[in-house]
């Protein structure tokens, strides 16, 4: 088999051929059809996070240690079982769900396998869909594309089980009373306006300093799309919502985002940071009680989570979000045009 591996941070990937693996027990291995290029990825890329005030998250430290094959949204037809596996058969094609937990601690007993302390997520601590062979823990994390294209169906494994995920946080008894505000335009902000259109939510003012991410979200639908760095950002919003900002959800994570967010928000409102782009801020305490407001952080989601998500897709409802088709080969320009800024929508990697 073939993947593209990160051997060094910061370097780029480079291609290997290895042997092809061989399921055990109730592993499942897949031919990979599609794996999306997830933002996430620049950061095990780099082989850092960016924590504000000079300090550094090292990838190391979150036990990544290269090599690496990266890609977490993966779609793949089923072409090997292991002895013990059961659930589906040499030719079916599944999206597999990668936020895989050690299946004995408190939290995958819960069924939050995605707050492990010590996880096996594809694509970050195993081998991932930047290949063209993805091995599978286990066939009740592979789910079925419904009448999705491998492209179509890759993005739901983070980009939609994320903003699915952030959506919950919120809660519908907000977003289906009030608008709320949608920060950042790529991949996953325009996968939160269709996933919220779907659940019958009032709507969302998008900001982005993009102006193309910004008439990409009038298109899919946005109350406004207003210029996130504007001095007036925040005025701008709370008059586009026409209505109190129920909440906020950001998906760059950045200082300046995470102002504006808190600052757009009505009272009692509600503040969900996804982004990873790093940094850090200051809050006037007084103020959390004074106007109620909550800041919480939202990240992936379960696998429960994960089939109601593609129950709600099967249903129609969900509008498609822009995808490019991109040559797995072209893994590593994929990744400079998203670190650009250049991706509108999901670039999903294909054989």
């Amino acid at each position: 088999m073939r993947s593209y591996d990160v051997i060094d941070f910061g370097a780029p990937l480079e291609a290997r051929e290895k042997p092809t693996p061989k399921p055990a027990g109730s592993e499942v291995l897949l031919r990979m059809l599609a794996a999306g290029v997830c933002h996430s990825d620049l950061h095990i890329w780099d082989g850092w996070y960016d924590l504000g005030g000079g300090k550094k998250l090292m990838a190391k430290d979150r036990g990544l240690v290269p090599p690496i094959t990266m890609g977490h949204e993966i779609v793949g037809e089923v072409v090997a079982l292991g002895p013990e596996a059961s659930g589906v058969k040499v030719g079916d094609k599944r999206l597999a769900h990668p936020w895989i937990g050690c299946g004995a601690c408190d939290a995958c007993r819960r069924g939050n396998e995605q707050f492990c302390l010590t996880p096996r997520f594809l694509g970050i601590q195993r081998p991932g869909g930047y290949a063209d062979h993805v091995l599978v823990p286990h066939a009740r994390y592979l789910l079925d594309l419904g009448k999705l294209t491998p492209a179509q169906a890759a993005p739901y494994a983070c980009s939609g089980i994320t903003t699915f995920g952030a959506l919950k946080r919120v809660g519908a008894a907000v977003f289906k009373e009030q608008p709320i505000m949608i920060i950042g335009a790529g991949g996953l902000g325009l996968m939160c306006l269709a996933l919220l259109k779907a659940l019958g939510g009032m709507g969302a003012v998008v900001a982005d300093i993009d102006p193309r991410k910004r008439e990409a979200a009038l298109k899919a639908g946005a109350l406004a799309a207003i210029d996130a760095s504007a001095a007036d950002a925040v005025k701008q919003a709370q008059a586009a919502a026409k209505a109190p900002l129920g909440a906020a959800i950001d998906f760059v994570g950045a200082a300046p985002t995470a102002r504006l967010g808190i600052d757009a928000i009505a009272k009692g409102g509600k503040y969900v940071i996804v982004g990873l782009f790093g940094g850090d801020i200051t809050l006037s305490l007084p103020l959390l009680p004074m106007r109620a407001i909550t800041v919480q952080g939202s990240y992936v989601g379960s696998l429960a989570e994960m089939k109601e998500l593609l129950a709600l897709v099967a249903t129609g409802r969900v509008p498609p979000v822009p995808i490019s088709e991109r040559r797995l080969s072209e893994a590593n320009a994929v990744l400079e045009e998203l670190k650009a800024g250049r991706i509108i929508g999901r670039a999903v990697l294909t054989p």
